[in-house]
């Protein structure tokens, strides 16, 4: 512009106003921003369009997908829960079937041990009828031979026949029982 003045100026012409610009600038500022226009409309604007497209479906598909992968995360979740369920309700019986199992053996040991009681106590009791026998037996001949000692220190002569001696001792002791026995 200031050109175009001093270009006036030099001319002799009168000076134009500055606010107004000359035509001709006028002219090449519009053909130059109907260019520029043409070439954004033509190469910038549809690559924009391309672009702002391909994110919109970024976007969306990263939403689908995201969708998805929670649909999927919920369904596993659900299999989990029943999974877990299934897998308590499995240790519940299982736990059951253990004490079962704990009570029937602890029966069995029980018995088992009532069995080997019994079977001790008889044994102790067969045992205790044999050395009561046999204690019997031991006193029986000490008595007799004691009753034998006893009596020849009495009468005054021997007892010394083995024989005679049995036979006496063993009428005593059975005679001593016959007396005891109907008490």
């Amino acid at each position: 512009m200031i050109t175009t003045i001093l270009a006036a100026a030099e001319e002799g012409a009168k000076p134009h106003n500055p606010i107004i610009p000359v035509w001709q600038e006028i002219v090449v500022g519009s053909v130059a921003f109907a260019v520029l226009c043409f070439v954004l409309m033509k190469f910038v604007f549809p690559q924009m369009e391309k672009t702002f497209a391909a994110r919109v479906d970024a976007i969306e598909g990263g939403i689908k997908r995201a969708e998805a992968a929670q649909a999927e995360a919920n369904g596993l979740l659900e299999q989990y829960k029943t999974q877990l369920a299934e897998a308590r309700t499995e240790a519940a019986r299982i736990r059951d079937e253990a004490r079962a199992d704990a009570e029937g053996i602890r029966q069995d040991v029980l018995a088992k041990a009532r069995e080997e009681s019994d079977r001790i106590i008889a044994a102790g009791r067969e045992q205790l009828a044999a050395q009561r026998e046999s204690i019997v037996r031991d006193l029986r001949s000490e008595v007799g031979t004691l009753a034998v000692d006893l009596a020849s220190k009495i009468v005054g002569e021997s007892l010394a026949d083995e024989a005679r001696t049995r036979g006496t001792v063993d009428r005593f002791i059975t005679e001593l029982g016959a007396g005891t026995g109907g008490r």
